[in-house]
């Protein structure tokens, strides 16, 4: 089993929950149905799964009055040899998004609290109406106050390295040079960034992770990565609404063409010539609402909040996992970088795809700063009351922009993440990139 940090969330959630079901999101393919069977295997002495696109048939479990004890009554009557014992039984409704009666019944298996419950389903970001599948369902009230949502990502750097062997020893080994701000012996960076270059290219699906992790077998990542590419475009296809599929289609194809670029945004006339954002700004929250993407807005004013200055017209997209990117830039392009030889603006941005991702499941939110064409900061975040910045460099080059910054603005801590040691020169801390799991 993949160790995922989202595991303790829940065990949380369980020890603490007052009248609350918990409600899981995420992209497809990301874990979410086994992590929640392995956690209900090791935490509950019995367990009950309803998949409502596996069994259409047990919607009636939810028809009529959806009362806790009208609703218990028809699981035991639909479902054979099930044991529900109070306090100890974990029921999972997957695939929730097919079964509205199932999503609006959670506020009243949450006030009755026999039996813990834990929803979850495919694109549930999506707004009603949004989705082109017809067996989706309206919920006719949301339970509000009493589901708990986590968000689930692919695997970050961290559990990266928990697949690959590593304990909490060498990770707190790595975390302690962060905090004291010492360099790195040598062959330990050098060990890390190699590591860092593999997970680049492996990404955080955990099907694919197994795989590299059981094969060490770089093609086979491709096969596997290929297969969750074309699932992804099916979901597209499937659940985009009517002229949506093609343009949502077209800006997820885009992405890492434009991420390869020195583009300063998301240029619509690159998905389209002489296209605007009336066309496709629907597409591209689309994709972020589905968490297929991520958006990173520029902010005018790098002061808090971040979210008040947004310039909403001028944006960038990152992919919600950096191996799928490198998948779609092919063999030879992940051959460079595992080589170290990759050049170019493309290496760029594999690296900021990657710091991108990792600032969002470490629940930040992302935006960049680029008051004028001299000088561009890939991203700011807010920590401890602060608006802090980070620059990205695929290399160890000259940091104008975030030299201005300092100057200007007067961060405690500004961060520049490099393929390089770690230094610090008065408020400037240059990192190697995968220290960023420490943020």
């Amino acid at each position: 089993m993949l160790k995922r940090k989202l595991y303790d969330e829940m065990l949380t959630w369980k020890n603490n929950h007052k009248n609350e079901c918990l409600l899981i999101k995420g992209a497809r393919q990301v874990g979410k149905t086994y992590l929640i069977r392995e956690f209900a295997k090791n935490e509950y002495d019995s367990f009950v799964e309803i998949n409502f696109l596996e069994k259409k048939s047990l919607k009636v479990i939810f028809e009529g009055d959806i009362t806790a004890d009208e609703i218990y009554k028809r699981i035991t009557a639909n479902i054979a040899n099930i044991k529900l014992i109070p306090h100890k039984t974990l029921i999972f409704l997957d695939e929730i998004q097919k079964c509205a009666n199932a999503r609006t019944a959670l506020k009243f298996l949450a006030l009755d609290g026999r039996y813990d419950v834990i929803a979850s389903g495919l694109l549930l970001g999506l707004a009603y109406g949004k989705d082109d599948d017809n067996e989706v369902e309206l919920v006719e009230s949301i339970p509000v106050g009493y589901e708990k949502t986590l968000m689930m990502y692919s695997l970050d750097f961290e559990e990266f390295l928990w697949a690959y062997g590593y304990d909490n020893t060498t990770i707190d080994y790595l975390k302690s040079f962060y905090e004291s701000n010492k360099k790195i012996p040598v062959e330990i960076n050098n060990k890390f960034e190699t590591i860092l270059r593999e997970y680049l290219v492996v990404g955080g699906m955990p099907e694919v992770v197994a795989n590299f992790i059981k094969t060490k077998d770089f093609n086979q990542v491709q096969e596997v990565q290929d297969k969750i590419l074309s699932s992804y475009i099916d979901d597209i296809s499937k659940h985009a609404k009517g002229v949506e599929k093609i343009k949502v289609r077209e800006c997820y194809d885009s992405i890492f063409r434009q991420l390869a670029r020195e583009n300063k945004k998301f240029k619509y006339s690159e998905v389209e010539k002489k296209a605007t954002a009336r066309k496709f700004i629907d597409s591209i929250k689309w994709l972020s609402d589905a968490n297929m993407a991520y958006i990173c807005y520029n902010t005018t004013t790098p002061l808090l909040p971040l979210k008040a200055y947004e310039k909403e017209n001028e944006f960038k997209l990152y992919l919600s996992d950096t191996g799928l990117l490198l998948a779609m830039y092919g063999f030879s392009t992940k051959q460079a970088l595992l080589n170290n030889t990759l050049k170019g603006f493309a290496k760029g941005g594999i690296y900021e795809n990657f710091v991108a991702e990792t600032l969002i499941k470490k629940r930040y939110t992302i935006h960049y700063y680029k008051p004028n064409d001299n000088q561009e900061l890939e991203f700011l975040i807010e920590k401890d009351g602060e608006v802090i910045p980070l620059e990205v460099k695929a290399s160890n080059t000259a940091t104008k922009s975030l030299n201005l910054f300092i100057d200007e603005f007067k961060p405690s801590i500004a961060i520049k993440l490099i393929n390089g040691n770690i230094g610090l020169q008065d408020k400037k801390l240059s990192i190697p990139h995968y220290l960023l799991m420490f943020i």
